[in-house]
């Protein structure tokens, strides 16, 4: 039965994913300096034995004869998943796929060295040979499955969406948020004048804002006996959904941007912890793609961990790690803050989606090659400058150089972070109809209804349906850009 030689390579692939993903949580958080050289080399051999494994010839033939069998649903729907995994996998050749492993993880490990002193010329070289090798592969996916190179690139993270239909929605949103950005600073000012921000102490020590964060992770629902927090430069989840491995960044001075990262990535790991177990070597078994994703952890970091309610119960707790009492008039100010920002990590909800919209555009002129790595500066500060008149010409460290998705190769990606965060609201629109007492179960400190209804709708459907299917199913309608509007507009706008 051919099905059952997939079911087998299914398991075998599914350790070799294990053993690169917990090697590359490792290399971010505790690898000693020295060892990445080695560790380069041994990740980008695991990567050329997966892709020799799951891209093999005869892979071909099963999947064609499995797809004549008398299979279950989930069965028919595993074969697809992995005739489209194949599909893709068989884009690459095996040696091109560890070349570029290898120049991805050297150009990530000089990109945490020269970013900290701010070496855009240093960090040049290996971008740009990061990018070349972007555009290859590119090139090399799009003539296979029939599409725009970057689009082929988005199809990697996120299956199924596409520059043309991405494009419409973004420049609705940018537009908007062009007049509304003013708009939220003017409004946040006069309320400002009317109850003055209440400062923080500044003394917020590393292992008390870990203890918060931890507590805050279980009490959203982590497993905590399936994963772990750590420290790394750019906050992640990683690892693998009985391991999942998060991290945030902190600063002794204040303690919300590190607790925010840690909701925000909390999201991200209730999506892995959750996802069907019995499917987890499959494809049908991961989750759908990063669009699906980045609302899940928006979901968890915005829609629940910036709502008023939540901080009715976030608030004692708060007290009780970092031995600060805050009333809820003083706390939402900075929860709510609206700022001009070079940093996209750190921005708020308002600002967050112009620094996406800026790399995408950016990236699809880099993947093109109408724009060289060497311009990449001044036209990213020509855009920062546009979107939220800042500029980043002197300092590369906060502009082209801030991220790790580029050092690291993932181009096509960044799109799906402000297409989650329209997912969220949209999700939580949905939910709040079905289930109205969400608020009040917040304010409790009560997740259970809110987990047990995405557990439902996505966790637990893992990519058995398409993304805009996916969303379909679990808001009863198609991406609308309202609801986030609508969001920031309630938020953030005149009362």
């Amino acid at each position: 039965m051919s099905f059952q030689k997939i079911d087998d390579l299914g398991r075998k692939l599914e350790a070799l994913e294990h053993a690169m993903a917990i090697l590359g949580a490792d290399e971010a958080t505790h690898m000693a300096v020295g060892g990445g050289e080695k560790r380069a080399e041994a990740m980008a051999s695991l990567a050329g034995m997966y892709h020799r494994q799951a891209a093999a010839p005869e892979i071909a033939d099963w999947i064609a004869v499995a797809e004549g069998e008398a299979l279950s649903d989930e069965q028919t729907a595993a074969v697809r998943e992995f005739r489209r995994q194949y599909t893709n996998l068989t884009c690459l050749p095996a040696e091109f796929v560890e070349r570029q492993t290898n120049t991805r993880m050297r150009c990530e490990q000089l990109w945490r060295d020269l970013r900290a002193k701010n070496d855009w010329a240093g960090f040049l070289p290996a971008l740009d040979g990061v990018i070349a090798l972007a555009r290859e592969e590119a090139a090399m996916r799009a003539d296979v499955l029939g599409l725009d190179p970057y689009d082929a690139m988005i199809e990697q993270h996120d299956p199924g969406n596409r520059a043309a239909d991405i494009e419409p929605v973004f420049t609705e949103l940018k537009n908007f948020l062009k007049g509304f950005v003013p708009e939220a600073l003017a409004i946040q000012e006069e309320r400002l004048a009317k109850h003055p921000l209440k400062q923080l102490s500044g003394v917020y020590p590393i292992d008390k804002q870990r203890e918060l964060g931890l507590a805050m992770m279980a009490a959203v629902g982590f497993d905590l006996a399936h994963g772990s927090l750590s420290v790394s430069h750019h906050p992640f989840c990683g690892g693998v959904p009985s391991d999942v491995r998060i991290t945030t960044r902190y600063r002794t001075t204040e303690f919300l941007s590190a607790l925010m990262g840690v909701l925000h990535e909390t999201g991200h790991a209730l999506y892995e912890q959750n996802l069907p177990k019995a499917w987890s070597h499959w494809p049908l078994g991961k989750a759908r793609g990063m669009a699906v994703h980045e609302s899940q952890s928006l979901f968890v970091e915005k829609q629940l961990g910036r709502n008023p309610a939540f901080w009715q119960w976030a608030l004692p707790v708060v007290e009780k790690h970092l031995g600060e009492p805050w009333s809820l008039e003083d706390i939402l100010p900075h929860v709510h803050r609206v700022e001009r920002g070079l940093i996209r990590v750190d921005a708020d909800e308002v600002t967050y989606p112009l620094h996406v919209i800026l790399r995408f555009e950016l990236e699809q002129e880099l993947i093109s090659g109408r724009l060289d790595t060497a311009d990449l500066p001044e036209a990213w500060d020509a855009k920062m400058r546009d979107y939220l008149g800042l500029s980043t010409i002197d300092n590369p460290a906060d502009g082209p150089m801030q991220d790790v998705h580029w050092p690291a190769g993932a181009f096509g990606y960044f799109p799906s972070y402000t297409l989650g965060a329209m997912m969220a609201a949209q999700q939580w629109t949905a939910l709040t109809k079905e289930y109205p007492a969400a608020d009040s179960d917040l304010a409790k400190g009560n997740f259970t209804a809110i987990n047990d209804w995405r557990r439902e709708k996505l966790w637990s459907r893992g990519s058995r349906w398409s993304t805009p299917e996916l969303l379909e199913r679990a808001t009863g309608e198609k991406l609308n850009a309202k609801h986030f509007i609508g969001h920031l507009r309630s938020r953030y706008g005149a009362a």
